[in-house]
C-alpha cells in the first residue's frame, strides 16, 4: 500500500440503517426490554450514521422499540446536522428547543414503564431526568443487556475491518525501517501515529511503545525513555479508517535478542498461533482465551499473563465480545477481535502479537498478515 492508495467503499444507504434499527429493535424485545435508549456514541453512529459535532450538555436520544417507529430527538440547533447524516432518513426526527423541558419531551417517546437499555456512556444528568420524568421506568447499561449488538459484522463491514488491519500493517512495515536506539518513546509513537494517517486512518487511537522495563505495562503510555541497543519494545497501535478499527501488536528487538528475550517471544507467538486455530463456530469466547492461556502456563509463565485474551472491533477498537474466562458467548461468524496474548516480566521486558481476526463458516481469517516473527531493528 502507498500513500496514495487510500482504500474507498460506498456509503452505507439509508436501508442498511433501517435494517439495523429494525433488527436491534426486534432483538431489544426479545431480550425483554421495552426499548433501547441510544446516546451520542459509537451505536448512534453505527445505527444511525449522525455523529454530532461536538458532545455538549443538551439531550440528544434515539429510541428504538419493538412496537414503534424509531425516533431520534436532537436539540433544535443541531437538527440541520442531523438531517445531513447518512441514515437520516431512516428515522423520525424530533426536535427540542432551549428553554424547555427535554425530558418531558423525551418521556413521550418512551413507554411509561419498563426496562430499557440505555448507552453506557449517557450521561447521568440525562439519565436521572429521565428517571425523574418516567418514575416507573427501569435501566441496563447496553454492554449488559446487549453486548453483542454490534458484533457480528456484515460483509461491508468486515472489508473496511480488513482495510484497516492492511493500513496499520503497512505502517508496521515502514516504522521498522526507521531508527529506535537513542530516540525517545514519544518520537516513536508520533511516526506511529504519522504513518497511520499517511495510510489513510483519520484518527488514531493509540500509539503504545514500551521499551526494555517499560514494555512490561501492557497498555504503557509512551514516554521520554530513551530507547537503548537490547531493548525488547512493544508496539501496539490503531485506529479508525473509514470509521472501523484497526489495532495490531507486535514486539521487536533493538539490536540482537537476548536467548531469554527470543525464548519468552516464541511462547507467545505460540499461544498467538494456537488461539487462532481453535477460532471456529460454536466455540465460546472463554475457549479462545483458555488456549492461549493453556500453552503459556505450560511454559512456567501463567502469572505474568495478565490481561484478557482479545476484544471485540468494528466502529471502536474495543467492543464486545470478549476473549476472557467466563464468558461463554459462542463464536458466529462475522465476529471480528483481536487475539493478543503476552507475557510481562516486571522491571525487565514484555512480549505481546496481536492480530485481528473474523470468524469465518469454518474457522478464522486475520485481518494482520504482517510476520509474527522477532523483528530487529535499528
Amino acid at each position: 500500500m502507498t500513500t496514495t492508495e487510500r482504500p474507498s467503499f460506498p456509503a452505507f444507504t439509508t436501508d442498511d440503517y433501517r435494517a439495523r434499527m429494525a433488527r436491534v429493535a426486534r432483538d431489544a424485545g426479545e431480550a425483554g426490554l421495552a426499548g433501547l435508549v441510544v446516546t451520542p456514541g459509537p451505536d448512534l453512529v453505527w445505527l444511525t450514521g449522525y455523529r454530532p459535532t461536538a458532545i455538549t450538555e443538551r439531550l440528544t436520544m434515539l429510541v428504538l422499540r419493538p412496537d414503534a417507529d424509531p425516533a431520534l430527538l436532537v436539540p433544535v440547533l443541531e437538527r440541520p446536522d442531523v438531517e445531513r447524516a447518512e441514515g437520516a432518513a431512516a428515522v423520525a426526527v424530533r426536535d427540542w428547543a432551549d428553554g424547555t423541558d427535554p425530558y418531558r419531551a423525551a418521556a413521550d417517546l418512551l413507554a411509561g414503564s419498563g426496562t430499557w437499555g440505555v448507552s453506557d456512556s449517557a450521561w447521568a444528568l440525562h439519565l436521572l431526568g429521565l428517571q425523574r420524568e418516567l418514575p416507573h421506568t427501569a435501566y441496563r447499561a447496553l454492554t449488559d443487556a446487549m453486548p453483542m449488538m454490534r458484533a457480528v459484522k456484515d460483509d461491508a463491514e468486515v472489508a473496511r475491518l480488513a482495510a484497516a488491519g492492511a493500513a496499520a500493517d503497512a505502517a508496521y512495515e515502514q516504522v521498522l525501517r526507521l531508527p529506535f536506539a537513542g530516540r525517545r518513546e514519544t518520537e516513536v509513537a508520533a511516526d506511529l501515529a504519522a504513518l497511520l494517517r499517511r495510510f489513510g486512518h483519520e484518527q488514531v487511537d493509540f500509539t503504545v511503545v514500551g521499551s526494555g522495563p517499560n514494555g512490561a505495562n501492557p497498555h504503557h503510555e509512551a514516554g521520554d525513555r530513551v530507547i537503548r541497543t537490547g531493548d525488547a519494545v512493544v508496539l501496539d497501535f490503531g485506529g479508525l479508517l473509514h470509521g472501523y478499527g484497526s489495532d495490531t501488536t507486535r514486539t521487536v528487538s533493538v539490536g540482537e535478542p537476548s536467548a531469554e528475550v527470543l525464548a519468552v517471544h516464541q511462547v507467545v507467538q505460540q499461544a498467538q498461533q494456537a488461539a487462532f486455530e481453535a477460532v471456529r463456530p460454536g466455540v465460546t469466547c472463554q475457549e479462545i482465551d483458555r488456549v492461549a492461556r493453556r500453552v503459556i502456563t505450560d511454559m512456567g509463565h501463567g502469572p505474568d499473563f495478565i490481561h484478557r485474551t482479545g476484544h471485540g472491533i468494528g466502529v471502536t477498537t474495543h467492543e464486545p465480545p470478549y476473549m476472557v474466562e467466563g464468558e461463554t458467548q459462542p463464536l458466529v461468524p462475522g465476529m471480528c477481535f483481536s487475539i493478543e496474548p503476552g507475557i510481562y516480566l516486571s522491571g525487565r521486558f514484555g512480549v505481546r502479537i496481536e492480530d485481528i481476526v473474523v470468524v469465518t463458516d469454518d474457522g478464522g481469517r486475520r485481518l494482520n498478515s504482517t510476520d509474527h516473527g522477532l523483528a530487529v531493528v535499528s
